[in-house]
């Protein structure tokens, strides 16, 4: 089967990684070379260190960067895909374009997916003639790391499509999950909550950023603690979430804490824009907390 990946950020070129390496013919599309250009730098280096570990050999890598070509066309990317991947911006209006577009372009018998992790996979697949094909399939960042993929059936989507997306995910080597189409699915339904309660936690001035996170991981055995979490995803990203929980479900438990509102607006978005929760020094892997939440 060919797949085309729609979206060359940190989950199109881990999504492409994932298939390419796992013996598919990857197309990777994105309206900006230069994107492109650092996606496969990336797809490299991310070979480059499972070669490093051994779980690669050179040959494999070899065989899955010639696995792997561009496209700053979307006509021309999806032709002959059996598979479309849409990871683009978490922006309801850009993904129901691209759908439309998909719709048009895409072969007839192709499954469509999107890699969203909150917006209705029902509201998407509406924008298409055939809503039986749209499904979703959330990975899980770093992709070619973890092993969660949540499959995400809209009201319309058949049984063989769905199926077909769970033993399709089985053979990157994930543990694909299927779950029901309402606000947030399973996974951000239960974590953004989570990691707004921190925020809260952290702007009512119960607790610093360094002992919020402390607590959360030696406590309750969490790898990252939900800041340092909200940070790697990206504050932008988790404002997005939750007000997607917060309209579809209209529960007041879901608003947003104003602190991650204002830091979302000054442009604190993480560790992509290098502050946070932490600030972030190229080539520095220390944890160091933001100045402004320093006790």
């Amino acid at each position: 089967m060919n797949v085309a990946v729609i979206g060359s950020g940190t989950m199109g070129n881990g999504i492409a990684h994932v298939f390419a390496q796992h013996g598919f013919s990857v197309a990777l599309i994105d309206i900006s070379q230069p994107a492109l250009d650092r996606a496969l730098a990336t797809i490299t280096k991310n070979l480059d260190r499972q070669v490093a570990k051994a779980t690669l050999s050179e040959e494999d890598k070899a065989a899955t960067l010639g696995r792997l070509r561009t496209s700053t066309s979307l006509e021309t990317g999806v032709a002959g895909a059996g598979l479309v991947v849409e990871a683009a911006t978490e922006n309801v209006d850009l993904k129901l374009q691209i759908f439309r577009d998909l719709d048009q372009y895409a072969p007839a018998d192709a499954i469509l997916a999107s890699n969203t992790s909150s917006i209705s996979i029902t509201k998407i697949a509406a924008v298409t003639k055939r809503p039986q094909q749209v499904i979703g399939m959330h990975f899980m960042n770093p992709v070619p790391v973890m092993k969660l993929v949540e499959v995400i059936r809209g009201y319309a989507t058949s049984d063989a499509v769905t199926q077909q997306v769970m033993e399709l995910s089985r053979k990157l080597g994930k543990t694909p999950t299927e779950v029901n189409d309402y606000p947030g699915f399973v996974a951000n339904r239960i974590l953004m909550p989570m990691i707004n309660e921190a925020i809260i936690t952290l702007f009512e001035g119960v607790a610093g950023v360094e002992e919020i996170d402390t607590v959360m991981k030696l406590g309750m055995a969490h790898p990252m603690g939900p800041l340092q979490l909200a940070d790697f995803i990206g504050l932008d990203v988790c404002l997005a979430i939750l007000r997607v929980l917060h309209d579809g479900l209209g529960n007041p438990k879901y608003a947003p804490c104003p602190l991650l509102v204002n830091m979302v607006m000054a442009g604190r978005l993480g560790a992509k824009s290098g502050e946070g929760f932490y600030q972030y020094t190229a080539g520095s892997k220390d944890l160091v907390v933001a100045e402004r939440f320093r006790r």
